[in-house]
């Protein structure tokens, strides 16, 4: 039945439906199959054609924030931070490869031996990394990472328990006067989901650049919005289109504020240069600490450019002003753990001037009980904030 279904497979979603509706009751006058039964069949059919195969299903439960499959017979998902195994798995390592190949060509990627690793997204913003044999000993690997259909708002973190509304209200101010974030975190930790939800305080007569490997960020309140992706190597290696590539060519696209989806290599250096330049902007990157985060970005910045380790240094307290540090805890919820002011540059070290720091207090039937307390230290720079008149 799939094979007489894929026959149609150019055709309209809705006629595609029919079809298929149609070929499972001309089987279903031959061989008995119950109402549960034929709903099954025809949402297995569809996917097969339209869908992502047996993938699908999990894509649909909102329930599943991350999809794993290592080969066509181990798929796991995470559901409310656990992972688990699940029984489904592939027909035939022949029906991963097709499917590895659609996701591939649907976001304008190339995949295959010769280029065995991609970066893409699905139709629904959910991010996606590809690894083929040979790199990958197990067959193709598909991570999926699901984002929430609603964008996250500050309101929905507070009521989360992932920030208090004294910080938040002390974010809105940074925010609307140009103040440059970084937003730092471990793996899943939630940084592109918070940067979202800072970006809602943006003013809304601002134009604003975002620039990623893959799109992911869902800045819908803002009018005047362009998004930059990076455009892959072709299989000659070249054509490429870069991080370094967007940032360099954002400056001439008359900016506002300039929002970096991750920092994780070379192109530190011109993020810090476009900041320092007069640009407003916010980032992400991957760190312990709001310490580790300034020891990575000096790392990144020495990969792109061949500096004194103090000129680094002092190009980073000048460009970031301020670094929020996300946590996951135990109980898998993820909370702002540290604010962070960048507070100068002195005998060669940049300076850190804590001002909010999470304060665990507990445990309550498995839940971390603790809350985000402001520090006794005051925020040191205040000119962008009085020349907003705030």
């Amino acid at each position: 039945m799939v094979e007489e279904a894929q026959q149609y497979g150019a055709a309209e979603s809705d006629n595609l439906e029919e079809i298929v509706s149609g070929v499972i009751l001309s089987y279903a006058h031959k061989n008995y199959l119950s109402l549960e039964d034929k709903r099954k069949l025809r949402s297995y059919i569809f996917a097969s054609v339209r869908g992502l195969d047996v993938l699908q299903e999990l894509i649909d439960d909102p329930s599943i924030t991350e999809i794993m499959v290592n080969g066509p017979d181990n798929i796991f998902i995470e559901k409310k931070g656990a992972i688990s195994q699940c029984e489904m798995g592939f027909d035939s390592p022949e029906k991963l490869d097709d499917l590895v190949q659609k996701i591939a060509a649907g976001a304008n990627r190339i995949i295959n031996e010769a280029s065995p690793i991609v970066d893409a997204r699905l139709a629904d913003g959910s991010r996606v990394n590809i690894v083929l044999p040979p790199v990958s000993l197990c067959g193709p690997v598909i991570t999926i990472r699901k984002f929430p259909p609603e964008t996250m708002t500050i309101e929905k973190l507070i009521a989360y328990g992932s920030l208090t509304e004294e910080a938040a209200e002390f974010l809105r101010g940074l925010v609307i006067a140009g103040y440059n974030i970084f937003v730092s975190g471990g793996t899943g930790s939630g940084k592109t989901t918070f940067l979202n939800a800072l970006s809602n305080f943006i003013p809304k007569d601002q134009r604003v650049i975002t620039i990623e490997d893959s799109a992911e960020l869902q800045l819908k309140s803002i009018p005047n919005l362009v998004s930059l992706e990076v455009r892959n190597s072709n299989v000659e290696g070249r054509n490429g289109i870069s991080i370094r590539d967007l940032i360099k060519s954002s400056l001439r696209m008359r900016p506002d504020r300039i929002i970096v989806g991750e920092v994780r290599d070379a192109a530190c250096i011109d993020m810090l240069q476009a900041l320092n330049t007069g640009h407003s902007g916010m980032s992400t990157g991957h760190a312990n600490s709001a310490a580790d985060m300034l020891s990575r970005m000096e790392t990144m910045t020495l990969l792109g450019a061949d500096i004194p380790l103090p000129a680094v240094r002092r190009q980073i307290a000048s460009a970031i002003d301020l670094i929020i540090q996300l946590g996951r805890f135990r109980d898998k919820s993820r909370k702002v753990v540290e604010i962070t002011e960048v507070a100068g540059f002195e005998n060669n070290e940049v300076l850190l001037n804590p001002l909010f720091r999470f304060v665990e207090e507990g445990e309550v039937d498995g839940k971390v009980i603790g809350t985000l307390k402001r520090t006794e230290n005051e925020l040191k720079y205040r000119e962008k904030l009085a020349s907003a008149g705030l």
